[in-house]
């Protein structure tokens, strides 16, 4: 018997089926969270304002409403059952499935953060939503589906619902399922780009807010490999600052102890910085990345600058001070930063290569994955004519990074007993 043969036809057709579902349920729980924080957003910095003769962009306002959403967040961390889930700064946006009862919680947080203003993203939070019900699901309805398959199922929907594309879960799920597992890699990957797809398409009918903006159309040059290279390499080296700083300013906020006190502490600094770099600094940075792209003329190279640093903060601080949510929406925003900051400079280097090759910088270090720098690049322009090039300058940017810290916590594995000494 071939005991490398993959699953029939039939099996894989009868697989789309839940698969369908799935990516239908990670949009409707996408679009909730996002009517949910915008619900609360509305009345925290539109309505309470607008009844109090308060302007919502005026400094203290938004250090106010800040470590206001800290204060909430931290409490949600200190009572809810299971305390908000993992801490998204020690795990991969893709993590072990939760009980139901935690599931509560890590919603609450997730949606206070993204109403609040804090500078970090949906994935990890909803992920871990999405993934516990789906877990709990499949193990009632179809246990024979291993747990680990789920999970990808999952993850494949989710991603295809928040980038609106279900090739972002087509090349993580090309990295995660290689081997020498049994069948073709598209064999395994059939069902996560089913869920992936339809979570998309679903995200886009029920509403859900597309990444990108309009840029000018692309046609490669030499000097673009050049230019291309040094943008993302300045994005590249910034993110790695930032990933330096990040397990020591964790560690730093832990020092306090109780996440009522590190949690609304770190929504006091996340206001002093949107204080600083105003509104276009704060959120997960969808909206303000449109916003930045619509109005690029008006911004000058100290003004990019002072957003592209202000936001590395942020992020370090929103992710290490227990905050949840995930660093990959900040980092694309980030990304159009570094790189109209960097046509700015050369104002003769395209502008759809230069904002490319900054997304690509920017997410390749916060990511780790070329795959995923490459296509949230070509993602923002929306012009495949940028592909090319940015095949080629990813391989100097990971030269950078390859040898350099992550944005991310990795904590100790806990310390297995001993066996008793044989008497």
């Amino acid at each position: 018997m071939d005991t490398m043969k993959g699953p029939s036809p039939a099996q894989l057709a009868a697989a789309a089926v839940p698969a369908m579902v799935v990516g239908l349920v990670c949009a409707v729980l996408l679009v909730l969270a996002d009517l949910l924080a915008e619900v609360l957003h509305h009345g925290w910095w539109e309505a309470l304002p607008s009844l109090l003769g308060i302007d919502p962009a005026s400094r203290w306002w938004i250090v106010l409403v800040l470590t206001a959403t800290g204060a909430l967040v931290g409490l949600v961390l200190w009572k809810a059952p299971g305390h908000g889930g993992h801490d998204t700064a020690t795990v991969e946006m893709v993590s072990p499935p939760l009980p139901l009862s935690s599931l509560p919680g890590v919603a609450a947080v997730l949606v206070l953060g993204l109403a609040g203003g804090v500078s970090l993203g949906p994935e990890g939070p909803i992920i871990m939503v999405a993934t516990g019900l789906v877990v709990a699901a499949y193990r009632r309805l179809l246990p024979q589906v291993p747990i680990p398959m789920v999970i990808a199922i999952t993850a494949a929907g989710m991603l295809g619902a928040m980038l609106g594309t279900p090739i972002a879960a087509a090349l993580a799920c090309t990295g995660a399922m290689g081997g020498k597992a049994a069948g073709s890699l598209w064999d395994r990957m059939f069902t996560p780009l089913v869920a992936a797809g339809t979570g998309a398409v679903g995200y886009y009918l029920l509403g859900g807010q597309a990444w990108g903006g309009a840029f000018p159309a692309y046609a490669p040059q030499w000097m673009d490999l050049l230019t291309g290279t040094a943008v993302a390499a300045l994005g590249a080296i910034l993110s790695l600052v930032a990933a330096a700083a990040f397990a020591p300013v964790h560690a730093l906020f832990r020092r306090l102890r109780h996440p009522l006190v590190y949690v609304t502490l770190g929504g006091l600094l996340l206001g002093i910085l949107g204080a600083i770099g105003g509104p276009i600094t704060l959120f997960k940075g969808a909206e303000q990345t449109a916003e930045l792209i619509a109005d690029r003329d008006a911004y000058g190279a100290l003004a990019l600058l002072a957003i592209v640093v202000i936001k590395l903060i942020a992020i370090v601080i929103a992710g290490a001070s227990g905050f949840r949510g995930g660093r990959v929406f900040p980092a694309l925003f980030t990304g159009v930063a570094v790189g109209l900051l960097g046509h700015t400079l050369v104002p003769s280097m395209p502008v759809t290569l230069a904002v490319a090759a900054g997304v690509l910088g920017v997410l390749l270090a916060v990511s780790r994955d070329g795959w995923f720098a490459i296509f949230g690049g070509a993602l923002i322009v929306g012009d495949a004519h940028v592909l090319p090039v940015l095949c080629i300058i990813v391989l100097p940017a990971w030269l950078i990074l390859t040898a350099g810290p992550e944005m991310m916590v990795h904590e100790p594995a806990p310390a297995q007993p001993q066996a008793p000494a044989a008497g």
